[in-house]
């Protein structure tokens, strides 16, 4: 099932249409309260509970999820910022029977839930505010935010304010782009969506497991795919690529090169020229291809060739401050760039790194797989999705190039640009989960057939 992801105005517009069609706010605030109690209550079970609550609707959630805990049994108490200031936050106070505290004169609980400030958040906590939040969150034993943790901008995984850390995170109706965006998406804990009957659709959603084809009877190892890796002045990137495109599925990898490398398997042809055999479904160009005038000469071979290229490493700093040069490729092509590639290839577009993806892609024409702890990847005409946060540890040499195999193995298939690049990027950080910490390149691509 597709997990859409919306902004902020995504979502106001999307609650809106729910309410143009006949269902009242509070209606909605009333199923929030349900369903976040309902998570809230099987996740951390019946602690003694606090719940903050702000101004806004965020607030009126917090209130009606009181009542719904306290039905359930717990003890809940409720700490207020200041007094509703919305009809349907007004609404859902009155069905609050117990005490309100002050914010500033709570006592800590195992329990705290901040329902302060959810979607929507454009400026920095009062200082005293993000204080008492830290202050009350140190002294909790399960953190829980709602919505968005206080403090937290909803698009760009911006920190407005010093933000705790949260055990869970219960948002409605569709993630919001900060859940998953670095740094705020290191706060939010385990996610979970509730479904408050708002009907919700984005072009931008978060890349899950992908349905990854399997070979069948009439398979061949040309149909399978046939990727031609490129080898420059460091070939053992470029082997680890062949390998884990080997791995990923492909039926036939070709290492391009002119002396014969150790250590590759020997399932890898390898061998100068052939790049304009029909039958290569893809080429991977740039792991290990150096940066002098010999790898620029192998880059325009490649240019020329007409496969689907997927550019990584030392292809995307040869192409300079020129990415519109890949606009006359007959095939889209899959660039991968790390944030300091992609600022010399790109320049620094602007907004959030999800829009910053969206305009790369438009302006190479291409499929844009913007990598990091919080990897976008971006389509030009505007289909976007997030990773969830990936593992540290791929923060090594060779992940990358890893990564680009793989994405050539699914694109030598034939397989749609867009979806082999989020499939990939889904199958690399399961990889890396299964490997767990202290992982290297090469337990990267041993786990790679433990991951379907």
């Amino acid at each position: 099932m597709t997990r859409f992801i919306l902004t902020a105005a995504e979502m106001r517009s999307a609650e809106q249409r729910a309410i143009d069609s006949g269902t009242s706010v509070e209606t909605l605030m009333e199923r929030a309260g349900a369903a976040a109690a309902e998570a809230i209550w099987r996740f951390a079970g019946p602690l003694p509970t606090l719940i903050l609550c702000g101004p806004g609707n965020n607030g009126g959630d917090g209130y009606a999820i009181a009542r719904h805990l306290k039905a359930r049994g717990s003890h809940v108490r409720v700490a207020a910022l200041d007094e509703p200031r919305s009809e349907a936050a007004r609404w859902a106070r009155s069905g609050w029977d117990g005490a309100v505290e002050t914010l500033i004169e709570a006592e800590s609980a195992p329990l705290l839930v901040d329902a302060l400030f959810g979607t929507g958040l454009a400026r920095p906590l009062d200082p005293e505010v993000a204080s008492e939040l830290v202050r009350l969150s140190d002294r909790a034993s399960v953190r829980i935010a709602i919505d968005l943790p206080s403090g937290v901008a909803t698009d760009d995984g911006a920190i407005l304010s010093r933000v705790p850390g949260y055990d869970l995170t219960v948002t409605f109706g569709a993630l919001k782009p900060s859940h998953l965006l670095q740094p705020s998406a290191r706060h939010m804990g385990r996610l979970v969506v509730a479904d408050i009957g708002v009907q919700v659709r984005s072009r931008l959603h978060a890349i899950g497991r992908p349905a990854l084809p399997s070979p069948g009877p009439a398979d061949h190892k040309y149909s399978r795919g046939y990727l031609a890796v490129v080898a420059g002045e460091m070939p053992g990137a470029a082997a680890l690529a062949s390998e884990a495109a080997l791995r990923s599925g492909a039926g036939y990898v070709r290492l391009v090169t002119d002396a014969a490398v150790p250590g590759v398997p020997q399932a890898v042809v390898q061998g100068r020229g052939g790049l304009e055999d029909p039958r290569i479904g893809a080429l991977v160009i740039g792991p290990g291809l150096g940066r002098g005038s010999a790898a620029a000469e192998l880059l325009e071979k490649a240019l020329e060739a007409e496969h689907p290229l997927v550019l990584d490493a030392d292809s995307l700093f040869l192409l300079g401050r020129e990415p519109e040069r890949l606009r006359t490729l007959a095939q889209l092509p899959i660039l991968t760039p790390h944030s300091g590639e992609f600022s010399r290839l790109f320049g620094s577009p602007g907004g959030s790194k999800v829009d910053q993806a969206r305009l790369a892609a438009e302006r190479a024409n291409g499929v844009v797989v913007f990598k990091g702890a919080d990897t976008v990847v971006a389509a030009p005409d505007g289909r976007a999705a997030i990773a969830a946060p990936a593992s540290p540890y791929l923060a090594s040499a060779g992940t990358g190039d890893v990564l680009a195999g793989i994405v050539g193995a699914m694109r030598a298939r034939g397989l749609e640009a867009f979806e082999v690049a989020c499939a990939a990027v889904w199958l690399h950080g399961r990889a890396a989960e299964k490997v767990g910490p202290g992982l290297i390149a090469d337990d990267l691509v041993s786990a790679l057939g433990k991951c379907r």
